[in-house]
């Protein structure tokens, strides 16, 4: 396989449109998603995948397809986002992690997204990563702050504003200088 990079155990690509059933089976599981307004229709991982190749081919990064490199296994996504929607600190390069059930609990978000906080530092050169959650989302909180990330704020996300549970969340930063 030809991985943009790795880390010890995990390899990071850019999607391809046969990834849409892994995708699918990850986007449409309720465990999954309980952090999110709703699970995803086929049609939305297709949009998905679309959108992250472009943002790939545009920036050198996206939400990266992520395999186990023993068996090339798909475990989800790991990677790096443009954040645009309307907040007082976007524009911004955003983290973050969907894993399928069966490969949590393993460590493979904080490996990955150390890994990806490698690449976005050392050879994009960027200044700074952000990542957000809803409070209630203890897993991610706790990955952040496992990869050196700093609370800044909590706040009420504007694409959630209907969603009582999800709405409030919290923002996580690291500046370049951390590496």
């Amino acid at each position: 396989m030809n991985y943009i990079f790795t880390s010890e155990r995990l390899g990071f690509r850019n999607w391809q449109l046969d990834d849409i059933d892994a995708l699918f089976e990850m986007n449409s599981n309720e465990e999954v998603m309980r952090y999110f307004p709703t699970t995803s229709t086929k049609s939305q991982c297709e949009d998905f995948i679309t959108r992250m190749q472009n943002q790939f081919q545009k920036n050198n990064f996206c939400y990266f397809a992520v395999e186990v490199l023993d068996n090339n296994e798909f475990i989800g996504f790991i990677g790096l986002c443009e954040q645009t929607y309307e907040i007082d600190f976007n524009p911004s390069i955003d983290i973050g992690w969907r894993l399928l059930p069966k490969f949590w609990g393993k460590g493979y978000a904080t490996e990955g997204a150390k890994q990806c906080l490698h690449y976005a530092f050392n050879t994009l050169k960027l200044d700074e990563i952000v990542s957000v959650a809803p409070l209630i989302n203890l897993p991610s909180i706790t990955v952040m702050e496992k990869i050196g990330m700093q609370k800044v704020k909590t706040f009420d996300h504007p694409l959630l504003a209907d969603d009582p549970d999800l709405r409030t969340c919290i923002l996580y930063s690291i500046p370049n200088s951390f590496l």
